[in-house]
């Protein structure tokens, strides 16, 4: 700064030091931060070191780099600030007058951090405004220029922002470290636009850099770290990459597995408690959250490996092996699949993956392996989500339970195994629903019903085809047993229903939500078909079963005749209604008939 006069230099960095003791240092009044007031005495520094800096910009014949450095690092003060007070339009004008200063001088090293920081808080700002694009422009913007100053041979140090005024603060990170640092935030930034914006593929790419560099800079929260991994894990698995979800999910288990042991050896007699308790609890809250997630790896791996031998069973004339679905528009491209790894982590989280395969599951002894991991990971994640504290959580973790049992099924052979597994996931959702008041608990509880119905309907497919394939008479026990089946899926499906009504003593609903007209249609076809499925020697009885069916029929054609929507989407069963509701009444007059003869 050799052409600013010295007085000048000094007295810029007083007002510095005075900016950054206001926002940095805490206060005992306000140990969350500096408040409005502060923030403002702030804000008013920074503008008597504006006009100073302009001033002289404005009386010097030469551009002289780090006055502009200097001033841009104002603006960007102040737009910070201003975000922080949800100031946005006087916030965006700051910042992008620091933008204007610095353009053609983005490269230079006293300005490449505030170039960066300028962008990405541009970013911020639209993002806020839901102007995503303009958002994606600005961070792409500072993804480009971080790039470009990465280019320049021979490699140029970026200057420290402090560093400019004149202060030498060891305890701040190193302009070096602060430069990759703003990067990192940029690629976070750049993944939520792509997220918010649909483009799954982008974000996932994105996010998985941004975790990357987190690594392999040591800059890193555990437990954000690892409840993020984890959360990519899931854009893998829900597209069938298997490989790459097991080594997100490994990942954020190994690194949860650091911070436990950290934990642990954090015995500090000066230790607050209250702060390592809390530490705990995120803690096992978090490591909850990341074994729902490996147990989602597994149900999905159970279930997309029983639809791949559902499509080859269905295709056995066929000698090619069924192609996988790679038309989605999100599907990721093989090379950029291959590259998302986290290079430093593959050899300490192999013990970790290896437990579980990634590969399609092909008989029933994989499928049982990875039954009895979910069923480990679901109880670990009930050690904290438990019914008393956690209600809703706990529900969905023992209908997680209850699908695994379910796909589990596929795999048995044995009839009466089969049977055996339902009858499983029957105890645990019935213990789950004794346990709700479904006035407080209303979706939970209809949810619930509506798989307790599946599943006894369900076991009683399994007990009608294994009675068909008999040559001998049905027991009593066996037509009980079957009639029991019926008339508890019946309840179920009913109590459902009788849910949507506006009170107990209401008339059915005839017109329902948009998010309840499957489960509400499906449960009208259901009943249709359990009615008809009782087996009763009283004449009255099959006659009032019949009338029940065809209602429930009826019920069913007349909805998708007045809701085109939904006779769209439930076109296969609408179908069946439309020819049982004209077969029944046929069968009911000639029960009639037969009753009314001598």
């Amino acid at each position: 700064m050799v052409s600013v006069n010295k007085e000048i230099v000094d007295e810029l960095r007083e007002k510095y030091l005075k900016v950054r003791k206001l926002l940095d240092e805490p206060q005992d009044d306000h140990p969350e931060g500096p408040d409005c007031k502060t923030k403002n005495k702030a804000v008013g520094i920074l503008r008597e070191m504006q006009m100073k800096l302009e001033n002289v910009i404005n009386n010097s014949a030469d551009q002289n780099i780090e006055v502009i450095g200097m001033l841009s690092i104002v603006w960007l003060n102040i737009g910070i600030i201003l975000i922080d007070n949800e100031e946005l339009k006087e916030a965006e004008d700051n910042l992008m007058r620091s933008v204007e200063i610095l353009k053609g001088h983005e490269l230079e090293s006293e300005c490449i951090l505030p170039s960066l920081s300028t962008f990405n808080q541009l970013g911020i700002i639209w993002f806020q405004w839901g102007e995503y694009e303009k958002s994606k422009a600005f961070v792409e913007k500072s993804e480009k220029v971080y790039q470009d100053f990465k280019s320049i041979q021979p490699a140029r140090e970026p200057r420290g922002m402090s560093d400019l005024f004149g202060i030498d603060n060891s305890e701040e990170p190193t302009p070096k470290n602060v430069l990759e640092k703003l990067h990192t935030l940029t690629l976070y930034y750049i993944a939520q636009i792509y997220g918010i914006c649909k483009d799954h593929q982008r974000a996932a790419f994105y996010c998985h850099m941004t975790l990357q560099r987190q690594l392999e800079l040591d800059d890193l929260d555990y437990i954000d770290w690892a409840l993020n991994a984890a959360t990519l894990s899931q854009f893998f698995m829900e597209r069938k990459h298997f490989s790459q979800a097991r080594h997100h999910l490994a990942a954020a288990s190994h690194i949860l597995k650091i911070y436990e042991n950290s934990l642990i050896d954090d015995v500090g007699e000066n230790a607050n408690e209250e702060i390592k308790a809390a530490k705990w609890e995120q803690f096992r809250h978090r490591s909850a959250d990341v074994a729902r997630c490996w147990a989602k790896y597994g149900i999905l791996l159970m279930s997309m490996s029983r639809d791949r031998l559902i499509e080859r069973a269905d295709n056995v004339d066929d000698e090619k092996e069924p192609k996988e679905d790679n038309k989605a528009e999100d599907a990721v491209d093989i090379e950029t699949l291959e590259s998302m790894k986290f290079t430093k982590l593959e050899v300490p989280i192999q013990s970790i993956a290896e437990q579980v395969t990634d590969q399609y599951l092909l008989d029933f002894n994989d499928a049982k392996k990875i039954f009895l991991n979910v069923q480990q990971w679901l109880d670990q994640a009930k050690k904290f989500y438990a019914l008393e504290t956690h209600a809703s959580d706990y529900v969905y973790i023992m209908q997680d339970m209850s699908q695994a049992y379910k796909y589990l099924t596929f795999f048995e052979e044995d009839e009466d195994r089969q049977a055996k597994m339902h009858k499983r996931r029957i105890d645990i959702l019935e213990h789950v629903i004794k346990e709700l008041n479904p006035r407080y608990y209303q979706s939970e509880c209809r949810q619930l019903w509506i798989e307790l119905g599946e599943t006894y309907s369900a076991i009683l497919d399994i007990k009608l085809d294994k009675l068909r394939a008999s040559d001998d008479r049905p027991t009593p026990h066996v037509l009980t047993k079957i009639n029991h089946l019926s008339r508890s899926a019946i309840k179920y499906y009913q109590t459902f229903l009788d849910s949507l009504k506006e009170s107990e003593s209401s008339a059915p609903l005839k017109e329902f939500p948009e998010e309840l007209v499957r489960p509400a249609l499906f449960a009208y076809f259901h009943l249709g078909t359990l009615y008809n499925k009782l087996i009763t020697p009283d004449k009255n009885a099959q006659i009032e079963n019949i009338m029940n069916s065809i209602n429930a029929y009826n019920f069913f054609v007349e909805y998708c005749n007045s809701h085109p929507d939904a006779a769209e989407f439930m076109k296969v069963e609408l179908n069946v209604c439309k020819d049982l509701a004209n077969l029944l009444p046929l069968k009911l007059n000639k029960l009639k008939q037969t009753m009314s003869e001598p």
